[in-house]
């Protein structure tokens, strides 16, 4: 095989490749072995845009779709899909090129004709061009959904998977080939239920598999990576409160199956549990807002019986109260201080988010649950009402006294309405200077509860951040 080249020299090399393959289909001149080495050194080339517009073609593209669609060779295929799936991801406007040409239908069908043979390699590839096919073209899937059985082919193809996972935990681990094409399929599965809804009720069958290979793949370190990333996402629109929703009480549930209803949500909670110990706001931002959002929508129809344990293992618990709520490194600290993240917005949002739903949606009991400290910009920013006892919960008045009981009662101990510290533990924890960590972190929590403040627009506030940059008051550090 030639060196890989670059440059005008690349360009020329693919040109004298595509050229020998676009005759040859037309003349059936090349023996298989010469044309599948052809195609694989083609592909030596396909991994920058770069001096690869021979690739990027309409003509390029339909040579490329030909070997791949209307050889007789599988491995002449499988070599042409993989120079194809390639120039799709690299050339986004080869993908209406494609759709133009007619193939996506073909490769639905490769899909759907996997099941026999059981490859691998073949659902990696043909999910992988459709994947691709969700994005920048003006295909409409609802052919290949009705005429192809696009959602049965991947239910198929997920159940396949599944069998690598049993319950002992003896799994039989896939290749590193069946883990890439579990992949592909999940990233498939996610963009077509967010965007063909009404294709849900068949994609949904897949979410028993899906769970069940959660539940039981051993989790590797850092454990928020594919394919774990790719289930979780996956999920998100198949717990949506649709027509298709599972009756709450069903038993035959898979969310909350017998004789373990808990199964499926303590995996995603230990999954989350792991995550936040791991990873840097930054970081989490990105990776674990999805699961958050998971647990939310599974929250929101979770039977009456199991929203209880949810509760119990997401809110800060009795003894989190020795000291102010979120300086402890329980998971519902953990959860509460990136409430309060000036870092991650949108798994600040979905993290307040799911601590005001496990509260009932009810601003009392959130306030009660985590503080007025952590509760009060996410109250504010909603537009929602705050317990006005909250902010009354050191007086000595004698107005509202069932609410402020409410608020500063828990578990039979009065607490601070405002830190969540139990009354009679605050004497007990002395001051200690606060590290230059924790005075950061302190900051930025003030900094967004302004911000939040701000944007309610009820009250006229300025930032202190603000006014001490204003005045000078910040030294830049060398």
């Amino acid at each position: 095989m030639a060196q890989v080249s670059t440059g005008e020299a690349k360009e020329k090399e693919i040109t004298r490749l595509m050229g020998i393959l676009t005759l040859d289909l037309e003349q059936k001149n090349i023996l298989p072995p010469q044309r599948n080495a052809l195609l694989a050194e083609l592909k030596t080339h396909i991994w920058t845009v770069e001096d690869s517009g021979p690739l990027l073609t309409p003509d390029g593209v339909k040579t490329l779709a030909r070997h791949s669609f209307d050889s007789n060779s599988m491995v002449t295929s499988r070599e042409a899909s993989k120079c194809l799936a390639n120039v799709l991801l690299l050339g986004s406007e080869t993908r209406q090129m494609f759709v133009d040409l007619g193939y996506p239908a073909r490769a639905a069908q490769r899909l759907k004709a996997i099941s026999p043979n059981d490859n691998r390699e073949d659902e990696l590839l043909y999910s992988r061009i459709l994947f691709l096919m969700t994005y920048n073209t003006t295909l409409d899937f609802s052919e290949l959904f009705d005429d192809y059985q696009l959602a049965e082919s991947i239910c198929s193809n997920i159940a396949r998977h599944s069998k690598h996972y049993s319950k002992s935990g003896r799994n039989d681990p896939q290749p590193p080939l069946g883990t890439q094409a579990l992949s592909e399929t999940l990233k498939l599965l996610f963009n077509l239920s967010q965007y063909y809804p009404q294709h849900l009720s068949n994609l949904a069958k897949s979410a028993p598999q899906i769970l069940k290979i959660l539940c039981r793949i051993n989790l590797s370190t850092p454990i928020l990576q594919p394919p774990v990333t790719y289930l979780v996402n996956a999920l998100l629109n198949l717990s949506v409160d649709r027509d298709d929703k599972p009756h709450k009480d069903s038993e035959s549930n898979p969310w909350f199956p017998k004789p373990d209803q808990y199964c499926n949500i303590d995996r995603f909670i230990s999954i989350l549990d792991n995550a936040v110990r791991t990873y840097t706001e930054e970081q989490l931002e990105t990776l674990a807002t999805p699961l958050v959002t998971l647990l939310r929508k599974v929250f929101e129809f979770a039977p009456s019986h199991v929203r209880p344990h949810m509760q119990t293992a997401l809110l800060p618990a009795s003894s989190d109260r020795s000291q102010p709520l979120g300086q402890s490194n329980t998971l519902s600290s953990r959860l509460l201080r990136l409430s309060a993240s000036a870092v991650a917005p949108s798994l600040r949002e979905s993290v307040s988010s799911l601590l005001f739903e496990l509260s009932d949606k009810d601003a009392t009991s959130f306030v009660r649950n985590v503080g007025y400290g952590f509760a009060s910009g996410f109250l504010m920013t909603h537009d929602l009402p705050v317990p006005m006892s909250a902010t009354e919960g050191w007086s000595t008045g004698e107005s509202d006294m069932t609410l402020r009981e409410k608020l500063t009662n828990v578990d039979g101990s009065e607490v601070n309405p405002v830190t969540g510290q139990i009354r009679e533990l605050e004497s007990e924890t002395p001051e200690e200077e606060m590290t230059e960590d924790e005075k950061e972190r302190e900051a930025e929590r003030l900094f967004v509860l302004f911000e939040r403040l701000k944007a309610t627009r009820v009250v006229n506030v300025r930032n202190p951040v603000e006014d001490a940059v204003r005045e000078g008051r910040f030294e830049e550090v060398e």
